[in-house]
């Protein structure tokens, strides 16, 4: 079971080690965007069959949320388990380059920052573009405290799902339920939509994505409040607007971790927000305490590493606990890589 426990955490370690020296590398042939192809023709193949009837439509979703799920697990399970039968280390390397693929860390401060480059150097139509590459909303029209603020914002609530998410369901399966969540997540990210022609189709995965961000989207908002503390904000207004705001979304998760952000700095984010040219109306989360400054994006990828770095030394600790437990209550039968 150590054996186990002990691989575990070094493919963790490595993966990690990996995302921040490295960063998330763009190339075609990149897991998760091959995963998205492949919802991509899932997509295609919905629409050229004209499903009208709304449960037809549910069910068509479910289809496609179950086999890519089903079938990607079992892909990166059998890699994995080959990997593993050659020796030991080969399946340690192996898994861990897999699991690199599946966190966002430094990307997500990467692609922050070049936000915050362009405003530092006054060119609000570069940050507005630079934006627009990593979040949902019109940017074209957003001030400068908007953007900023949008910034704040997407590093908030993608450090669940980009980050400490991953890291939880690869401690606990490794790089095939790692995979399989990343499955779920980009589909949600894809279809999850409440449009038209997505309403009922991406349904499924959207509920699915729900259910398992609930407890990495809460877990990662604790991890944001110690994090909170190490860097000095405002812990406790960060606490008190948690308590208050943390389900002012439409998401049961999003606005966990935005809601810590919001409050260690002291910004109102949310609020009405339009989206391919829609007004959307959106509750605020936090109070418009102070005025959006360009380094509330640097304070906020701090807030996410902080953040990160506690996850990490819990699920190690938590990892290590456990599997000492479980090999003192249960020697005789618990098998071995």
């Amino acid at each position: 079971m150590m054996t186990l426990v002990y691989s575990r955490i070094a493919v963790l370690l490595i993966a990690i080690t990996l995302d921040l020296i490295i960063g998330d590398p763009q190339n075609p042939l990149h897991p998760i965007r091959l995963i998205g192809n492949l919802i991509a023709l899932g997509t295609r193949i919905y629409r050229k069959a004209e499903v009208k009837k709304p449960i037809a439509q549910y069910l068509w979703g479910m289809a496609l949320t179950t086999f890519l799920i089903t079938s990607v697990f079992a892909l990166v399970y059998l890699i994995t388990l080959v990997l593993y039968n050659l020796n030991l280390l080969a399946g340690i390397i192996g898994e861990a380059i897999i699991c690199y693929f599946l966190i966002a860390t430094k990307s997500l401060k990467v692609e922050s920052m070049k936000v915050h480059d362009a405003l530092l150097a006054d060119d609000l139509v570069l940050a507005r573009a630079n934006l627009a590459m990593i979040v949902g909303r019109d940017t074209d029209q957003l001030d400068q405290a908007s953007v900023t603020k949008a910034a704040v914002e997407t590093i908030a609530e993608n450090l669940s799902d980009g980050v400490i998410a991953p890291l939880i369901y690869m401690a606990i399966g490794g790089a095939p339920l790692g995979m399989a969540y990343k499955v779920v997540n980009t589909l949600d990210s894809m279809i999850g939509y409440k449009t038209e022609e997505f309403l009922f189709f991406g349904r499924f995965a959207a509920q699915f994505d729900d259910l398992l961000n609930l407890l990495p989207a809460r877990f990662s908002a604790l991890m944001l409040i110690i994090a909170s503390a190490l860097l000095r904000t405002d812990t406790s207004a960060a606490i008190r607007i948690f308590r208050r705001d943390r389900l002012n979304h439409a998401s049961p998760n999003s606005a966990q971790t935005e809601s810590v952000v919001a409050g260690a700095l002291g910004l109102q984010l949310g609020g009405d927000t339009s989206y391919h040219g829609q007004m959307v109306s959106k509750p605020t989360i936090g109070d418009d305490s102070n005025p959006a400054r360009i380094e509330h994006i640097v304070i906020a990828n701090r807030l996410m590493y902080a953040a990160t770095l506690c996850s990490l030394l819990l699920i190690v600790a938590s990892a290590l606990l456990t599997g000492a437990a479980i090999s003192l209550l249960f020697p005789t039968w618990l098998p071995t890589i």
